[in-house]
């Protein structure tokens, strides 16, 4: 009964459902192509088994990337569907496409309809199904127990504040979370998963450790470095609405010029945004998507590109994580320390608490109160080559000591499929 209403709301919910697309469609058309996905419509069957993996946008679909590599190749003669809910996890999962072949395939998850995860399932008929990190639609799951494929919760995490708002819907949640084999990146994270109904957790690791960037992306990040001639690079990474104001206008107070900022907002909608505030404080600065690499008269370098990170991190000398100076709860830091740089977090990093702390132990991040601390413990680092050089160093160790967590979820993978 609870979970038949769910549905009658979710249903009579689509006129908000269509205005929040074209909502969004202004600034990204794409939220309005293939639409028929969006509620179970596809062309073309698969001809070969499928494995099914959900990534529901950027963040999520690379963090996939090290368990799509086992996946294709662990079970040569299977198919591997994709499904996002973004167009910017999608444009993301096209590029594993032309990475790994065409034994790839993607498409939009459709929205926890009865009938149109029915039809999803019916068209696909994927052999199991794998949610990536917080993913409970409760019509899904229990169309996929009535037609006997198992479904995995994997590289599982859920904050304190995503339990308490899950656990004021219980009866809905607890009984599809109760049918998923989970899989956690902490012991946190799996107590709080149990709290909802999840029973025998495994606990493997984070799979964002087991990330490997791009060698092409490290080099392009060395050949800026170069390019720019030794001067100091600060980098302000995947920052989140109302963050960029605070970072510049601190920024600006410290009247540092030779101290470069590279200022990359996370969501590509926000990029000319992002530029008319450097405009409004007439900063000198050159943007990404101009093609054009900064003067020595450039205060900011707009990273207005996708898909570039690891070769920001490899061309930074320091890190500010976004999404840590207000209560967005943080981004991932785990990417910088794989590609050595040294990070900065704000107050917030409930998203990724764990890692947090542990970055924060070994001496590969430092925590700062707010923009204005965060700069000045940037230019302070920036003048001291040692104390940088040892926070590289144990970035670079604390990213191989949690390497595994893909190994570990491939064997439970491996239980449930052979």
């Amino acid at each position: 009964m609870i979970r038949f209403l769910y549905s009658l709301l979710f249903r009579l919910a689509q006129p908000l459902v269509w205005i929040r697309l074209a909502w969004r469609a202004r600034r990204q058309p794409e939220y309005l192509c293939h639409l028929g996905e969006r509620y179970g419509f596809y062309g073309g069957r698969p001809s070969a088994p499928l494995l099914w993996l959900h990534a529901v946008s950027v963040g999520e679909t690379r963090a996939a990337e090290p368990l799509i590599q086992a996946l294709l190749a662990e079970y040569p003669d299977h198919s591997l569907l994709i499904t996002h809910m973004t167009p910017t996890g999608r444009a993301v999962g096209a590029e594993f496409i032309g990475r790994y072949g065409p034994r790839l395939r993607q498409a939009y998850l459709p929205y926890d309809l009865p009938g149109a995860v029915g039809r999803f399932l019916e068209h696909f008929r994927p052999r199991i199904g794998m949610l990536m990190e917080t993913e409970i639609w409760p019509n899904l799951i229990a169309a996929a127990r009535r037609r006997g494929v198992p479904m995995l919760l994997v590289n599982a995490r859920l904050s304190a504040g995503s339990q308490r708002a899950y656990r004021r819907f219980l009866p809905l949640i607890g009984p599809a979370v109760g049918k998923l084999v989970v899989v956690a990146q902490t012991p946190a994270d799996a107590a709080r998963l149990e709290s909802l109904g999840a029973r025998g957790v495994r606990v493997t690791g984070s799979l964002k450790f087991d990330v490997m960037p791009a060698p092409e992306k490290l080099r392009q990040g060395g050949d800026w470095r170069r390019s720019l001639g030794g001067r100091p690079v600060w980098l302000a990474a995947s920052t989140r609405e109302g963050e960029e104001a605070l970072i510049l206008d601190a920024f600006v107070r410290l009247d540092s010029p030779d101290i470069l900022l590279l200022l990359v907002p996370r969501h590509p909608q926000r990029f000319d945004e992002v530029a008319a505030l450097l405009e409004e404080r007439r900063l000198p600065f050159v943007r990404r998507a101009a093609q054009r690499m900064p003067v020595p008269e450039t205060r900011v370098w707009l990273g207005d590109s996708m898909g570039e990170m690891p070769a920001w991190f490899a061309l930074a000398d320091l890190a500010l994580i976004g999404g840590t100076l207000l209560p967005f709860g943080g981004q991932n830091l785990i990417e910088a320390a794989a590609c050595g740089c040294p990070v900065l977090v704000g107050p917030h990093t409930f998203n990724f608490a764990q890692a947090t702390e542990d970055a924060l132990a070994c001496g590969a991040a430092r925590r700062v109160e707010d923009a204005g601390d965060a700069a000045r413990t940037a230019r302070t680092l920036l003048t001291d080559r040692a104390a940088l050089s040892a926070m590289r160093a144990a970035a670079a160790r604390f990213s191989a000591e949690h390497r595994g967590a893909t190994a570990r979820t491939m064997t439970v993978l491996k239980g449930l499929l052979d």
